[in-house]
């Protein structure tokens, strides 16, 4: 990785300063510092603490940005308490945060999260492109904005080259869903697609991804401090050891997650664990699911749940049904309840089903809500 070499700067009297921190001098530095179990900060805003969170299963339905009275009134009658947001472009400011959240709260739900693509997979900053610190300051900046409407938790994701997906194929009953096929699949996310052998023109190193990754936790975690915001990362979408050039060691099995946690050396920074990324990464992600579960939440650091299925592991698999693929869903809620879960958690990925979009999504949501009353979560 090209590292930026600082200028020195001369002053008024003619002598050099000392050279600025370099990107590379950072890194070692937040490395030390975590190994001696603190990071070397700059003075700041005193902690916010991180809000306890209530006994339950908080049992969640994304809506779409900007969502009507329509999309509230579904998630009223499917029961939920909570909604998620997603955003991104020119939608994402503070503004619209304040507006989604009081429109929600009118109608008796509560907003657990507002996502925002600008800064969710981020090129620049897994990959040290070109616009990586704008890409920093624009991520800690809404972290702020969700602060000020009083909204204190998002997942973020750091992949350097999207979502990985296929064609769409079917699965039960002829219904549409995602798919992924190695040797056809392309990344895509935000409007952009990436594909080809080598997705940036050139092959990364583990090295690299882990420096780059430094760089921007320990950036960004003391704000969260700040804030008292808790972000939990979501896994690689797929996790296959590595798309385009572009290793996926750090969120694509369980032994990265718990180095990127220990780098980042902070009571906000955890986990949002798709179980269906999970699945899809099989017996590569070092722990099964539900030891995963077990673990992250031993570290208090399980706060969401992304909760889909899949018919197989990689090299190739389909989205289907909660009730429909390779894993035990209904296991899966028991080692929620057995580890006192108490964070937010979605269906996800729903595949489409006949007679409208929404359908899919209640069949899911009514399907949890049932093994959550069975084990009395």
């Amino acid at each position: 990785m090209k590292t930026r070499k600082e200028p020195q700067e001369q002053n008024a009297q003619g002598e050099f300063s000392a050279p600025r921190l370099t990107r590379r001098h950072f890194v070692q530095l937040a490395l030390a510092g975590s190994m001696a179990g603190a990071m070397p900060r700059t003075a700041r805003a005193a902690k916010r603490p991180l809000e306890p969170l209530p006994p339950g299963i908080k049992l969640s339905l994304q809506v779409p940005t900007d969502p009507s009275d329509e999309d509230l009134q579904f998630a009223q009658q499917l029961g939920v308490a909570y909604v998620n947001i997603p955003s991104g472009g020119d939608k994402s400011t503070v503004e619209n945060f304040i507006r989604w959240k009081q429109r929600v709260e009118a109608k008796g739900l509560k907003v657990w999260n507002i996502g925002n693509s600008n800064v969710h997979n981020m090129p620049e900053v897994t990959l040290n492109l070109p616009g990586c610190d704008q890409k920093v300051e624009e991520y800690k900046q809404y972290l702020r904005n969700l602060a000020k409407a009083g909204i204190f938790y998002t997942t973020y994701a750091h992949m350097g080259n999207g979502i990985w997906s296929s064609e769409r194929e079917t699965t039960r009953g002829g219904a549409p869903a995602r798919a992924f096929n190695l040797e056809t699949a392309r990344g895509y996310w935000a409007g952009k697609v990436f594909e080809g052998p080598l997705t940036h023109g050139r092959k990364y190193t583990k090295e690299e991804l882990w420096e780059n990754y430094t760089y921007f936790i320990k950036q960004v975690a003391p704000v969260a401090e700040e804030l008292g915001i808790r972000i939990g990362i979501h896994p690689d979408d797929p996790p296959v050891p590595e798309l385009g050039g572009v290793p996926r060691c750090i969120f694509g099995n369980f032994d990265g997650y718990v180095r990127a946690l220990e780098i980042a050396n902070s009571p906000n920074i955890g986990v949002c664990l798709c179980c269906g990324t999970w699945m899809e990464g099989g017996k590569g992600m070092g722990k099964d699911v539900f030891e995963a579960v077990r673990a992250f939440a031993k570290m208090g650091k399980l706060w969401k749940i992304h909760f889909r299925n899949v018919t197989a592991p990689i090299p190739y698999f389909v989205e289907t049904f909660v009730d429909n693929g390779y894993t035990d869903m209904w296991k899966r809620i028991r080692t929620l309840k057995e580890v006192d879960f108490r964070g937010n958690l979605i269906a996800d990925h729903v595949p489409g089903m006949v007679g409208g979009n929404r359908v899919g999504w209640a069949y899911s949501i009514g399907y949890i809500k049932a093994m959550i009353a069975a084990v009395g979560g």
